[in-house]
């Protein structure tokens, strides 16, 4: 085959797991579309199917398992040619998935990703190129935002996490790099870069020997076209009064930041190997809650971790009554191999962490219904995301909301509306999910 009647394929990819795995993909498919691929949406459209999958806990396995096995059907059937599976999972299970899996034609870890394009001129026998091209970044995200990867890997070394094994040790992107990367976004009409690492707040250290997040937002807030930027995953203890003030004082940062807490009981999180204990993150909580309360608080924490007994849960429980956090998820402990919490004594039985997990939730579904009442009849400033054909509306995201983790806002045209707009809408209704509005 030659390189011409190559470039005839189609490709088409699967996306699972985080927005920083997402990011990654994007990446893989500029380098395709340099090549002269074409990329489309739909899997049923696509010769080759590129599946970058998640690793971080057992569902998200079971998840890219599932995909696996589905676009091996689909290849049997005849209905795409070459299937290849990216990603975390392969990282972690690669000889296992080579034997399990001998119907995918290859598996790239991490990083192999800068080398997708010789290994589909390996899969069709093509001469390949001398030189490759880096491309620009294919979008997968619709709407005024992207997310802006500003390192991988981390050294934070938690007692349940994976990543550290499967990312490697924290390597921070050069600040040079990220805003010219952030100015073609830019260019492109993208309004909103949302920040992820592992840990953006530990952003610099091990490339300029200090801490240098709020000068790469500064120099972001510079650029033309940009209007806002979004903190997400800044670990409590470098949640500082300077980063908070910076937040606040910044016109372009969102009043937003996701502090991923994890629990609050202080011998949980001295197990978990959490550098901020019991008193240190209530005192955080309180301070963002009484000097800084125009920025909105997203969290996560784990519900049966080993040794939460009945006590250290309803001590977790209170604290998200006390605490009212704006928007949280929670996770049951996924007991995974080659962590420190695996080998753990105390496990707690899937059927508690259920019902734990059932009972938290439930808890903060009144609190953010309590919130939600305080926006009725108040008007939200929004980005339009995307348009939902089932229903009929559009769905975006205000400041204070980030799209696809916290909840959206649906409205219907008012007949100008295009994705990526900013639209004022007024607030009527939230139904548990999204916020309900009319756009003015």
């Amino acid at each position: 085959m030659t390189k011409e009647e190559l470039i005839g394929k189609k490709i088409s990819a699967i996306s699972l797991g985080c927005d920083k795995n997402k990011v990654d993909l994007e990446k893989m498919l500029g380098r395709l579309k340099s090549y002269g691929f074409e990329i489309c949406s739909q899997i049923d459209d696509a010769d080759i199917v590129i599946v970058n999958t998640c690793s971080f806990i057992q569902i998200a396995q079971e998840e890219a398992i599932a995909n696996i096995i589905e676009m091996e059907h689909l290849k049997k059937m005849g209905r795409i040619e070459k299937v290849i599976v990216t990603g975390c999972f392969p990282e972690r299970n690669y000889q296992s998935m080579k034997e399990n899996f001998p119907d995918i034609d290859a598996y790239l870890k991490i990083n192999q990703n800068t080398k997708i394009c010789s290994v589909i001129e390996d899969l069709y026998g093509v001469k390949p190129e001398k030189k490759y091209r880096e491309g620009e970044r294919v979008l997968t995200t619709q709407g005024a935002y992207a997310y802006l990867k500003i390192a991988d890997g981390c050294n934070n070394a938690c007692a349940y996490c994976t990543i550290p094994r499967i990312r490697g040790r924290y390597v921070s992107a050069p600040i040079g790099d990220l805003v010219d990367e952030a100015k073609n976004l830019a260019e492109r009409g993208i309004k909103e870069l949302i920040l992820v690492a592992q840990d953006t707040t530990r952003y610099g250290e091990d490339l300029y020997g200090e801490n240098m997040l709020i000068p790469l937002c500064e120099k972001l807030s510079k650029i033309k076209g940009i209007e806002r930027i979004r903190l997400h995953y800044a670990y409590p203890e470098k949640v500082t009064e300077e980063l908070l003030k910076f937040i606040c004082t910044n016109e372009k940062m969102c009043k937003y930041i996701d502090i991923p807490l994890q629990h609050i009981d202080g011998q949980i999180l001295e197990s978990m190997r959490r550098r901020l204990g019991e008193d240190q993150t209530r005192d955080l909580i309180e301070k963002i809650k009484c000097d800084y309360p125009e920025i909105k608080v997203r969290s996560t924490f784990i519900v049966g971790y080993p040794g939460e007994t009945s006590q250290k849960f309803k001590k977790l429980c209170d604290f998200i009554k006390q605490s009212q956090l704006d928007y949280v998820g929670f996770f049951a402990f996924s007991k995974e191999p080659n962590t420190s919490a695996y080998y753990m004594k105390k496990q707690v039985p899937n059927f508690i962490k259920k019902m734990r997990l059932k009972k938290i939730s439930d808890i903060q579904n009144q609190i953010v219904t309590q919130k939600a009442r305080q926006l009725l009849e108040k008007d939200m400033e929004v980005y339009v995301d995307f348009f939902d054909e089932e229903n009929g509306e559009f769905v975006g995201h205000s400041e204070f909301l980030s799209p696809t983790v916290d909840f959206g806002v649906r409205f219907v045209d008012n007949g100008n509306i295009k994705i990526g707009d900013k639209v004022k809408v007024k607030i009527f209704d939230f139904d548990g999910y999204d916020y309900k509005g009319e756009c003015l």
